[in-house]
């Protein structure tokens, strides 16, 4: 439960305050809006002569982006435990207003009188309910609807592991620095309790939990000098029932509107453009590792994220590997302007076939970006940037065969 404006960002895991004093139940609201311009075009390498049956790519002009909203609830409900409920009151995927999600935070158990368990709760924090899941550090400096203030980009990464499940989560604070957590959560966005399906090479129809971790190290080495390493892992060996969304569960949408879409797409239909889905919608084990180091004004956020998985309907695993370096400098009164740049990549064994006829194939898509922004106020944020996608090793009848997009988009966010 970080603040909603400037002074969140580069904040991760929210900080456990034991010596805060309760007064009685209190409740704070907040929002956060955000919209975009984007002037981007795309094309491709297709040669619609000799594959006259692969579509066409979307006559894609500049304008004015579907805006977001999201709506924040903060209650202190007793002494030591939070609860948060988030709602997206518009976004690209959903025009209607609906619920993210909603946890309780426990840092203190007021209602169990012992000293061990006071004891205990020092260094531990429960979270339960539907929340974003904790897996990576990515996911804390991403774009969430109309949250994009914490973002110095305009959009998230290619593979965006991003979702929102049920479950619970237990932080244990070893030492000063140190945070460790374990979490268990249903694997979808949905809940379901009808039959699952079959999986096609084990036989399987289970309907497995996903479990997953995070160990990270965040400190100061000097005044100007702040280093964070963290290691994440998830896993989840079996879901048949609406498939497993680690890498698909923003429901909000991609920043960038119909690139790479085809003649016929849909702005709300087609709302994750230029980002890619592994489909590891039956079976999925990965790992993130984070370095962040900040310095003065400069900062440096890289990710390292590799993963196995497959649809149900496949009868071996594929593997993803994504790369991505940030480089941001923060100048001026109280750093309210900054430039930078990210280098993302991904490399994805694709499933092209169909269970008839299953044909893997390895390809490539990298994103370069450039990027500069200005806080008019810590609530305020304006954003520039250039960006550049390719998409590489591509078969020649699919319509991103020698794709790429490129172009400039501005935007512009309020949160509070």
């Amino acid at each position: 439960m970080n603040s909603n404006n400037k002074d969140a960002i580069n904040t991760f895991e929210a900080p456990k305050d034991n010596s805060a004093s309760f007064d009685g139940m209190k409740m704070k609201w907040g929002a956060a809006f955000t919209a975009q311009y984007q002037n981007l075009k795309h094309e491709n390498d297709v040669d619609y002569t000799a594959n006259p049956t692969t579509p066409k790519l979307y006559n894609l002009k500049s304008g004015i982006q579907v805006p977001m909203a999201n709506l924040y609830m903060d209650v202190q409900l007793a002494d030591g435990i939070r609860l948060n409920v988030t709602s997206y009151m518009s976004s690209r995927h959903h025009n209607e207003f609906y619920v993210k999600g909603g946890y309780l935070q426990i840092d203190k158990l007021p209602f169990i009188k012992s000293e061990l368990v006071d004891k205990i709760m020092e260094k531990v924090t429960i979270k339960a309910g539907q929340f974003e899941n904790n897996y990576g550090d990515q996911h804390f400096r991403r774009t969430d609807g109309g949250q994009a203030l914490y973002n110095p980009f305009i959009e998230n990464y290619i593979v965006d592991a991003f979702t929102t499940e049920v479950g619970a989560e237990v932080y244990y604070r070893p030492a000063k620095n140190w945070v460790t957590m374990v979490g268990v959560t249903s694997g979808s966005i949905k809940g379901h309790v009808t039959t699952p399906a079959t999986d096609a090479d084990s036989g399987d129809a289970t309907r497995s939990l996903s479990v997953y971790g995070k160990v990270a190290y965040d400190t100061k080495l000097d005044n100007d000098l702040r280093l964070r390493l963290s290691a994440s892992g998830y896993h989840n060996p079996h879901n048949g029932g609406s498939g497993l969304t680690m890498y698909w569960g923003d429901r909000t949408g991609s920043n960038y509107q119909l690139v790479m879409e085809t003649v016929g797409a849909d702005v709300k239909a087609n709302a994750w453009s230029g980002r890619i889905n592994p489909s590891f919608s039956g079976k999925q084990t990965s790992g993130m590792f984070n370095a962040f180091a900040e310095y003065k004004g400069l900062e440096f956020f890289g990710t390292y994220e590799i993963a196995k998985g497959r649809q149900l309907w496949e009868t071996k695993d594929r593997d993803m590997s994504q790369f991505a370096a940030d480089l941001i400098y923060r100048f001026g009164p109280s750093r309210n302007f900054f430039v930078g740049g990210r280098y993302n990549v991904v490399n994805l064994d694709t499933q092209f076939g169909t269970a008839a006829a299953q044909n893997v194939q390895e390809v490539k898509i990298d994103r370069f970006v450039v990027s500069g922004g200005w806080f008019m106020t810590k609530n305020i944020l304006m954003k520039l940037e250039y960006m550049n996608q390719n998409y590489k090793d591509y078969p020649t009848k699919d319509y991103r065969y020698g794709g790429k997009f490129d172009g400039i988009a501005v935007e512009a966010t309020v949160s509070f």
